[in-house]
């Protein structure tokens, strides 16, 4: 078993097919089915990867969904550092420090 009854789990499912959407949708939107990802605790005993189960999310809803990740987590970040903007707060107090003088 991947997941045991009370693992804090991430599941998908598609709410909508493509043909289900909205007819005044854009086309690339219409295209793609509406999906969902929801984040939650496993109600059922234990569940592999792949396994439809349902789980009740931190504030109380049940949900289900296929298991895709055990254990979710964030894994965003801002990206790579730009040297050219590393100064730009530096520069903007240096500014405004002397702007300030010269109104006084």
């Amino acid at each position: 078993m991947d997941a045991k009854q009370g693992d804090w789990i991430r599941i998908y499912n598609i709410v909508l097919d493509s043909n289900e959407r909205a007819s005044n949708l854009p086309n690339d939107t219409k295209k793609v089915p509406l999906e969902m990802w929801d984040k939650g605790f496993l109600l059922d005993g234990g569940a592999n990867i792949g396994d439809i189960v349902e789980i009740e999310t931190y504030i109380g809803r049940k949900v289900k969904g296929k298991l895709v990740e055990v254990n979710p987590y964030y894994n965003h970040d801002y990206g790579k550092s730009i040297p050219e903007i590393l100064y730009i707060g530096r520069q903007a107090r240096r500014l405004l420090g002397k702007e300030g003088e010269k109104n006084e």
